[in-house]
């Protein structure tokens, strides 16, 4: 750096008074009243007096030698090089959450997390698939996604591959190329099927997104049977029991790797709860168990962070609101889809906590519809504290209110049917 000879050229130049910043941020020596050094007055540079000086002196237009000048240039230089260089903060994409899991999708959209998943979406192109990879693509926890689906996956797979993050990204199209989709993957989130239109019941799409859960679940128990199986289509309830029976035929099965991923209710009974509490939703976790259909599922308002009371009847309201929550998107989006956007948003969170427990971070805990012993239904939604080789403990149901054991009480006669039809499936095919 050349600095202007003379008083007049450097002030000119440095503008405020570098030193006096340092000082007060606290790098450098606290600057000594009347020493002769630099001041500031009014932000510009000035001569301080030299001890015994008077202001007449000082007034009088006395000049310091030109060697002071250098010595001075080279001192404001080596005061500039000290000055501590600070990266601007990182944009906040999406606010801060309380819980581990929201903590996780945070970290996963910042430059300060790195890691090597290899991640496949299968049923890339539809409705959830597609705002889905954007998530995963934007997540520096990726460095591989691979998208698959019957139409337009090269598509979709060359528009994600022009933003500017570390995951590399390729389209599969077709039966023929599911294999190369799924070899060396971590991770694969299956969100493929119909979805719901009004009227429609998530067990009405059981006959034509069983066959395709059961065809796409056969793959990957044969091309990448360690990895991490996260399943979003619907019926839920049932295609958990098929990937399970699949792996079974397939001699490789593991049920800790097996999720349901049952997220979006967990997001909407956080977000209903916190809107009738005047709370901040990130700050809010509900977990519900059972299943992911109707009366299935359970929010446990009772253990809600921060705890929350409710009238009866407002609590019986809100409860029939999140289990009915997925009907008021269908119907608001009259006959155009079902939630894609919000699922997206669950699916990505999910699979970020999973990722950050496979790489050793602890105390990572989500809701999942997994194999379960904590009821006697053989499947069953719980928090889960998760590990590196997927699921390390089932936390169990917790402590219920009456009103929570009656709706589990309610719910299991049609959890087990929707099972074994699930299982039945399976057993039927050729």
């Amino acid at each position: 750096m050349s600095l202007p000879h003379g008083p007049h050229g450097t002030r000119r130049a440095l503008g405020p008074n570098p030193r006096l910043h340092s000082h007060r941020a606290g790098h450098l020596p606290p600057l000594r009243p009347g020493s002769g050094r630099v001041t500031a007055t009014s932000g510009r540079w000035r001569w301080g007096r030299k001890p015994g000086q008077s202001r007449e002196a000082r007034r009088s237009g006395a000049r310091r030698p030109w060697g002071v000048w250098r010595s001075l240039e080279s001192s404001v230089c080596c005061q500039l090089v000290r000055l501590p260089v600070r990266a601007p903060p990182a944009p906040a994409m999406l606010s801060a959450f309380a819980r581990p899991a929201g903590a996780a999708l945070r970290r996963s959209l910042s430059t300060s997390a790195q890691n090597n998943a290899k991640v496949a979406v299968l049923g890339a192109s539809g409705g959830i698939g597609q705002p889905l990879s954007l998530l995963l693509k934007n997540s520096p926890l990726v460095s591989r996604l691979t998208l698959y689906d019957i139409a337009h996956t090269p598509g979709v797979a060359a528009d994600l591959s022009h933003i500017e993050t570390r995951a590399t990204v390729k389209g599969y199209l077709g039966p023929e190329q599911l294999p190369d989709c799924l070899k060396g993957c971590d991770v694969v989130v299956i969100p493929a099927g119909v979805p719901r239109k009004p009227g429609m019941t998530r067990d009405d799409l059981f006959n034509t997104n069983a066959t395709i859960v059961a065809t796409l679940t056969a793959a990957c128990a044969q091309h990448c049977p360690e990895a991490m199986v996260c399943i979003i289509s619907n019926p839920v309830n049932s295609t958990i029991p098929i990937t399970a029976e699949v792996f079974k035929k397939h001699g490789v099965y593991n049920p800790d790797k097996i999720f349901g991923v049952t997220t979006l209710d967990i997001v909407r009974a956080n977000t209903f709860v916190a809107e009738l509490k005047g709370l901040d939703p990130a700050r809010v976790h509900v977990p519900v168990i059972g299943g992911h259909a109707g009366k299935t599922i359970i929010p446990v308002i009772s253990q809600c962070t921060p705890k929350v009371d409710f009238p009866q009847d407002q609590l019986t309201t809100l409860i029939g609101r999140i289990q009915e929550a997925g009907t008021e998107v269908v119907k608001a989006k009259a006959g155009a889809g079902s939630a894609t956007l919000s699922m997206a948003y669950a699916g990505a969170r999910f699979v970020f906590s999973l990722v950050d427990a496979m790489n050793g971070k602890e105390g990572v805990v989500e809701c999942s519809f997994v194999k379960s012993q904590e009821t006697d239904c053989p499947y069953f939604s719980t928090p889960l504290l998760l590990g590196k080789k997927g699921i390390e403990k089932n936390l169990g149901l917790g402590k219920l209110s009456s009103f929570e054991e009656k709706m589990i009480a309610e719910a299991l006669p049609e959890l087990k049917a929707s099972i074994k039809k699930g299982e039945e499936f399976v057993k039927s095919m050729k």
